[in-house]
């Protein structure tokens, strides 16, 4: 609810604002969990509900999750958040989204059931399409309009797949009974009442990575439509990153305005405060995802980087980004758990690398469904190279480390040959950046400081602050960003030689994994 107009003070300024109690609420649905974080004015967070749901990996390559599960979920977290914070739904000045941003839901319009399980970003079963598309006339016309390569990671090749697979589907989606969207539009449609009424958008960082949206007018493109074989009928509306899109009808949340829409990697950027030419952040999490900020200018990348919308608050021009996207990164660290049993728990690796003073040769490639970028090569599978009897799981633990270390600074270099700039620092976020070992080690190999912000939850945070600006509790992008303090530095400690010989030594492995599927 409204409160009276009073005075605060953050970090020793005095705020005028109409929300002294009140909060802003944050619904992150990420890849293998959903959280719902309460922050306050100073960008802390003050409580949290989280609740993973299932992997299904029905045939190799596949990926997807239940629809109907992650719905569950978040409303359970969001009861879960609010209960630990001692708050009610009047307690809120907005509800922000952020989300796993390619996967694909289709669902019918009347009953709210999904017609298939949601078919994940990671999921590769689109290649056949992905070639089609390749060799047809309109593949220069994809890459150029949306920025995107032709790949089984964006969402238009999985909705296409769904379409040509799933009988009946694309004779109910031209007549208009079946919708289409990626996560944020699958939570919007059942926040706001779902069959009844329920509002069917997205935000322009969500529509940037369907193959479908043109980035210069930010709306559907007919001939990218046509191309695809995409009835316009069961796409969402392209909204704003930051605006009020509609009011919650469910109880636990029952008019509180949903007034922020941004894909993970996005709000990440936006909790970093990153709104500026030149700004870049890497987020390590299931996988890695470097964004560097180009404003207003459209920068199509010429080293096999993604061109993206970053954020566009309100009717105001949109910001564009650069984005190095890493598949295999934090779930290389599970599958060391899980599938060799090298760890009980994830975070257990950065004591077994500690046991070794280098990686003894070894380097993994963690190639598991080919290789995004700056490579895309699909026909890329995982490797581990340099294998000797001197070698034990200290070391293997070690290369799994810097695998992740490895790849973001392919996708950094990238970046800096198209943008023709050099980084000071790079602020990073996300779950593995707890791991010291690993953060001193991407330092080293980049020969910057890398930089973690107190506040983790970035993601959350940067979705919690599109929401709030756009209702007011945050005045202006000026007062986000003094928000923003340092948590933890890295600095380099190995000498430029050795790193580059690592470097080296890794682009071999990588020469490796290459040309493995046919």
């Amino acid at each position: 609810m409204t409160r009276p107009l009073c005075l605060i003070c953050h970090r020793g300024r005095l705020w005028q604002s109409r929300f002294v109690t009140t909060h802003v609420l944050a619904i992150d649905q990420g890849t293998t969990s959903t959280r719902a974080i309460v922050f306050n004015h100073a960008g802390v967070p003050i409580a949290s509900g989280q609740r993973e749901h299932r992997q299904v990996t029905p045939a190799p390559g596949w990926v997807e999750h239940d629809p109907l599960e992650i719905w569950d979920a978040t409303r359970d977290v969001v009861a879960q958040a609010l209960a630990a914070a001692n708050l009610t739904r009047a307690d809120l000045a907005a509800v922000g989204i952020t989300n796993q941003r390619e996967t694909t839901v289709v669902w019918d319009r009347v009953t709210g059931q999904p017609v298939h399980p949601a078919i994940v970003w990671q999921d590769t079963r689109s290649q056949a399409i992905v070639d089609r598309l390749a060799q047809g006339p309109d593949a220069e016309l994809v890459r150029h309009a949306t920025g995107l390569p032709l790949a089984t990671y964006f969402a238009g090749t999985k909705l296409m797949w769904i379409l040509e697979n799933v009988p009946g589907v694309r004779q109910r989606a031209q007549a208009g009974e079946v919708l289409f969207g990626t996560v944020d539009s699958w939570l919007v449609w059942n926040l706001t009442g779902g069959p009844d009424g329920g509002i069917h958008v997205t935000d322009v960082t969500n529509a940037s990575r369907t193959l479908l949206m043109d980035l210069e007018t930010l709306d559907w493109r007919e001939e990218l439509l046509a191309a695809l074989d995409v009835p316009r009928t069961m796409l969402p509306a392209i909204r704003s990153s930051s605006e009020v899109y509609g009011r919650a009808r469910v109880p636990v949340l029952a008019g509180v305005p949903i007034a922020g829409i941004l894909g993970d990697q996005q709000a990440a950027a936006f909790g970093q405060a990153a709104f500026d030419a030149g700004d870049t952040k890497s987020t390590y999490g299931t996988g890695n995802f470097l964004l560097v900020s180009t404003g207003e200018r459209i920068v199509r990348s010429q080293h096999g980087l993604i061109t993206t919308v970053a954020y566009r608050l309100g009717d105001a021009p949109a910001r564009y980004a650069l984005e190095g996207s890493v598949a295999v990164t934090g779930s290389l660290v599970q599958w060391l758990r899980d599938q060799l049993g090298l760890v009980d728990s994830a975070p257990e690796i950065e004591a077994l690398a500690g046991t070794v003073a280098d990686n003894g040769g070894v380097f993994v490639v963690p190639a598991f469904s080919g290789l995004f970028a700056p490579y895309w090569r699909p026909d890329a599978r995982g490797v581990i190279v340099g294998l000797t009897h001197f070698v034990g799981k200290g070391h293997i633990a070690r290369a799994v480390l810097e695998a992740t270390a490895f790849q973001t600074v392919d996708v950094l270099e990238a970046a800096q040959a198209d943008v023709g700039m050099r980084l000071s620092e790079l602020r990073v976020d996300g779950g593995m950046t707890a791991n010291g070992l690993l953060m001193q080690v991407q330092a080293d190999l980049l020969g910057v400081d890398v930089v973690r912000p107190s506040v983790a939850q970035t993601t959350a945070l940067g979705a919690a602050y599109a929401a709030g600006l756009a209702v007011g509790y945050w005045e202006s992008l000026e007062q986000v960003r003094e928000n923003w303090r340092e948590g933890a530095r890295w600095s380099p400690a190995m000498p430029p030689g050795e790193a580059t010989a690592l470097t080296g030594q890794w682009h071999r492995a990588v020469e490796r994994s290459l040309g493995w599927v046919e």
